[in-house]
């Protein structure tokens, strides 16, 4: 897939995780009654899905009655874009800077640092 960076609002996101975790099509009942720590009605799910289908992360094939959804970008492609997207964004491109802001904000333990190290043979 190529890197398109979608603007998809943290509603819509809950809803794409949900699909991306079931790894199945979902009827938007479904997905309602799926999503964790919200009280969503059915309107609420449906809306969201048709805004994901409309920015074509999400597609649906019909079946009966129902419409059954699921995602067509990959949780790592959205992921990776959303990341260039933010280092762009906040650190002009630099990745050395998102690190170094990481360190400094007191998010990255020591383990993390020995995982990075052995990761990139430092």
């Amino acid at each position: 897939m190529e890197n398109k960076a979608f603007e998809i609002s943290e509603a819509e996101l809950e809803v794409i995780k949900v699909l991306w975790k079931t790894d199945k099509p979902m009827t938007a009942q479904e997905v309602c009654d799926t999503v964790v720590n919200k009280e969503w009605k059915y309107t609420t799910a449906s809306t969201l899905l048709s805004r994901l289908v409309e920015k074509g992360a999400v597609a649906y094939k019909k079946k009966g009655k129902s419409y059954l959804y699921y995602p067509i970008i990959k949780k790592e492609d959205y992921k990776q874009s959303q990341t260039k997207n933010l280092v762009s964004k906040l650190y002009d491109g630099s990745v050395k800077n998102l690190a170094v802001s990481l360190f400094k904000a007191g998010e990255m333990s020591a383990d993390d640092i020995e995982e990075i190290k052995k990761m990139f043979n430092l």
